[in-house]
């Protein structure tokens, strides 16, 4: 049924032609903060896809889908295969038990996203990411020495696991995605905590990091690089 299952995009003048090959039974919902989108529901060009996905939830907290997957305007770079995977949810092939984090790779960062952040392309000036002060301000409590996630800020949970958390706590972490400094990045390495779950499974946060999960061709990983009982996870 459409109302079982929901797409929330946070799109920012990404072309969402490909949103024309989800699933019929796929409820989308398209969040704009580019201004060129009419069908769209606007909301204002701050937060990145984290104040989109905090916006969601709080104004829907409600009335949530049971299954919702968030996911930015042009997901394939970090999750290749999100067809696939739409098309396994919206027919029962897959299922989302709590929280499940969409994506090729699971990695880590540190306090000061020294590991990752700082090294990032995009992050011209090479600065620090306050990740302990995000986590004492959404939390109160002290921050974790690292970070391990999945990139990209895709994935799905579900309502019964969102409303784990207050509603008031959601209004928090909504204003946080605006009053600090890279807040979006912040959140991008702790979704599932956000929602109460601890989305890597205890035998690969073990592991070596990084893990891939499937063959990434440009960057020379294959099929046996990738762990058996997890492939595709």
């Amino acid at each position: 049924m459409a109302a079982d299952l929901e797409l929330v995009v946070a799109r920012y003048r990404e072309d969402l032609a490909w949103l024309r090959r989800v699933p019929p039974a796929i409820r989308v919902t398209v969040y704009d903060k580019g201004g060129d989108l009419p069908d769209a529901l606007p909301l204002p060009n701050v937060g990145h896809e984290a104040h989109t996905y905090l916006q969601h939830v709080v104004s829907r907290y409600d009335s949530l889908a049971p299954l919702t997957v968030f996911c930015q305007g042009r997901p394939f770079d970090h999750v290749p295969d999100m067809q696939r995977r739409l098309k396994r949810l919206a027919t029962g092939e897959a299922r989302v038990a709590g929280f499940h984090w969409f994506g090729f790779v699971i990695d880590w960062d540190d306090a000061q996203g020294a590991h990752l952040f700082q090294k990032w392309s995009k992050n011209r000036d090479g600065r620090g990411l306050a990740l302990n002060a995000f986590w004492c301000r959404l939390w109160d409590t002290p921050p974790p020495a690292r970070h391990v996630f999945v990139p990209g800020a895709h994935f799905a949970v579900t309502a019964e696991q969102i409303r784990r958390q207050p509603h008031a706590f959601f209004e928090r972490a909504l204003n946080i995605s605006v009053q600090v400094p890279d807040a979006g990045h912040c959140f991008e390495r702790t979704w599932d905590r956000v929602f109460g779950a601890d989305g890597i499974p205890a035998d690969l946060r073990a592991r070596e990091l990084p893990v891939y999960l499937r063959p990434i061709r440009r960057l020379g990983i294959t099929w046996a690089d990738v762990p058996p009982e997890h492939r595709g996870w």
